[in-house]
């Protein structure tokens, strides 16, 4: 397959971010080329991943039958000696494999052109240079991911920003072994048991059977620069540890950036969507809806006559100080040991609206009402108080700080960065 020499946009790499770019630039009327460099098939990420449907409603995108697995499922979150639980939250598991596809189809339809199997060997000016030729573009799109083609020359991420996660579904061998582990931890089947804290403070073993107890989905994910194991290694070490689960159906691992959003994502004429932007939120590592939502906005915005700097601009001032805020909040709870989890659910601070507010990638809302039973809480634990009040500091700093970010691109932005990078320091 030969590419087109000239397009409106050329974009690199066909997962979701990048493939939603191209359908809605396409539709928009543009002349789009994405290429990737895997088959269009295997492009993007092949496991199940939560998205909020406020996202997806945003997006314009319906599911396909059988990309959602279910409705929002109640979600445990669980210690060594606490629990909550979010039975009311937006998120749904969605196949990955299905949601790329989607977004794929709808970008050929809407007249983009998708080329696998092609390898990006850089830029020059205003040209894609790819193994299958060059390609002029007005503009480039990096959506190729956290290691991919890096048409910025983006800083990387250092490692203890890293998540190393990973996801699968599996056969259940046993139904009713299956159903009494889950009933040993009080969860009903088909229900969210998340398990923290075990390979350091931002680690996660989320298990849900689904499809009637047929299949088991489980993903993990810490910091391996911490010391602590992949979470490769964790998931593998529950599939031996349960005969109950059986033959894997199909996932995938991978590394995840957890660090707040780049601060610049557009220079010159190319921009980054996606994990090349570092778009994904810190809390929990779930980057598919922001991504999407990020491709969006920049189709939406130079398809309406801005720039790119009008994008990055607009991003950081609607979403900057949501990731920033939650920035600050991972890397104090990454530091922290499974004990002091314990003792913020006994206090109240991570309580069901809080963590809803986290998987529903909002800020939380505290009540007048709820303040007074957490102080009080919180005077019987007074060694939590100083780590919770810097951390309450930075993530309304940070917060503010991106509502300000700045049009300037020289002295203002220079200053900006300084400042948040101040702001966020542990």
């Amino acid at each position: 397959m030969s590419l087109p020499s000239s397009v409106d946009v050329a974009i690199v790499g066909a997962g979701t971010s990048g493939a939603a770019a191209a359908w809605y630039f396409a539709r928009a009327g543009a002349r789009v080329v994405c290429v990737e460099r895997r088959p269009l098939a295997e492009a993007g990420a092949r496991w199940v991943n939560g998205l909020t449907r406020t996202a997806l409603a945003e997006a314009g995108i319906e599911l396909p039958p059988g990309a959602a697995l279910g409705e929002p499922h109640p979600f445990h979150l669980v210690t060594d000696a606490g629990r909550v639980t979010v039975r009311d939250h937006d998120v749904v598991d969605v196949d990955m494999r299905a949601l790329v596809a989607l977004l794929q189809a709808r970008a050929q339809d809407a007249g983009a052109v998708l080329a696998g199997d092609t390898t990006v060997l850089g830029r020059d000016g205003d040209a894609l240079v790819t193994d299958r030729g060059r390609v002029r573009a007005r503009w480039l799109v990096d959506a190729s991911g956290l290691a991919g083609a890096r048409l910025l020359e983006q800083p990387a991420v250092g490692t203890d920003h890293l998540c190393a996660a990973a996801q699968a579904v599996f056969e259940v061998r046993d139904r009713d072994a299956a159903r009494a582990w889950f009933a040993a931890a009080d969860i009903p089947p088909g229900e969210i048991y998340a398990r923290l804290g075990l390979a350091g403070g931002f680690s996660v073993q989320n298990v849900r059977l689904h499809h009637g107890g047929d299949t088991v989905a489980i993903l993990t994910g810490s910091i391996p620069a911490l010391g602590f194991p992949s979470g490769k290694a964790m998931l593998d070490r529950i599939v031996r540890q349960q005969p109950w689960i059986g033959r894997r159906v199909f996932g995938g691992q991978g590394a995840i950036p957890l660090r707040r959003p780049y601060d610049r994502l557009a220079r010159d004429n190319v921009a980054l969507l996606g994990d090349a932007a570092c778009q994904v939120f810190p809390a929990h590592g779930s980057g598919i809806g922001a991504g999407i939502l990020a491709a969006r906005l920049l189709a939406a915005t130079l398809g309406g006559g801005g720039t790119l700097r009008d994008y990055e601009v607009a991003w950081h001032r609607r979403w900057g100080g949501l990731f920033a805020a939650y920035d600050a909040f991972r890397r104090w709870n990454q530091t922290m040991p499974p004990s002091v989890l314990d003792e913020l659910m006994a206090a109240g601070v991570i309580d069901p609206p809080f963590a809803r507010a986290g998987l529903d990638q909002t800020m939380p809302r505290l009540s007048l009402g709820a303040l007074p039973p957490k102080a009080r809480a919180l005077g019987r634990r007074p060694q939590l108080v100083p780590g919770l009040a810097r951390v309450a500091a930075q993530v309304g700093a940070a917060h503010l700080l991106s509502a300000l970010y700045p049009r300037s691109e020289r002295r203002r932005l220079a200053a900006w960065s300084r400042g948040m990078a101040r702001v966020l320091a542990v």
